[in-house]
């Protein structure tokens, strides 16, 4: 007869308890959420009600945690592009200004020019979404541009009284005149013009001496 009492028993798998999620991995999938929610739909579909329920996130959170739906929408909206966005440093300042401003170019085409034209629309009228724009995706991508910039300066690819800030003014500033302020097509063939347009200038060599 077989002696239960001493046979070895295998030790039950504990079973994850309903407890609360780690902090960060509640506010990555509430980005997450928001980010499809608005690219999908625009931005008046973000609401703190739908992202509750997109993410399974209490409402209290989000209120926590966001000042209001359109503060949330424009973080997501960076945490969304950010991989899109990346940008290169391949030594070849020229290259790279190409191909950032390019993928730039093909979000925008892709899908993104509506809600980011709602988000800045909304900016000039709400506070909340006017900061969290600033701060969570304009600032920070502006700073990207500088330091790809900084870094050929530093190389000796760009003079070094260049004012860095007036070039990507000239490139990125270029893309959203056309795109809310003109209403015109925008099409990536442009991107390698705006570029050498920032580098190297308009005026013939001759002329600058006049």
């Amino acid at each position: 007869m077989r002696d239960e009492a001493n046979t070895p028993q295998t030790p039950a798998t504990p079973r994850r308890g309903r407890g609360r999620r780690p902090a960060a991995e509640v506010r990555a999938e509430v980005l997450a959420a928001t980010g499809r929610v608005l690219l999908g739909e625009g931005l008046s579909a973000v609401t703190f009600g739908r992202i509750a329920d997109e993410s399974g996130a209490s409402r209290m959170t989000l209120y926590k945690w966001w000042p209001s739906p359109g503060a949330l929408a424009a973080e997501a909206y960076f945490a969304q592009s950010a991989p899109v966005l990346d940008f290169p440093d391949t030594g070849d300042v020229r290259e790279d200004l190409v191909a950032q401003l390019t993928a730039f170019v093909r979000w925008l085409t892709g899908g993104a020019a509506a809600p980011v034209s709602e988000l800045i629309g909304a900016a000039q009228r709400d506070p909340d979404v006017a900061t969290a724009w600033a701060e969570s995706y304009a600032r920070p991508r502006r700073e990207l541009a500088r330091k790809r910039l900084q870094s050929a300066q530093q190389r000796g690819q760009l003079r070094p009284d260049v004012d860095l800030d007036v070039i990507v003014d000239q490139l990125w500033g270029a893309c959203y005149h056309r795109l809310l302020v003109l209403k015109v097509p925008l099409d990536e063939e442009i991107v390698p013009r705006l570029v050498d347009q920032a580098l190297f200038g308009a005026a013939r060599p001759d002329a600058t001496a006049r």
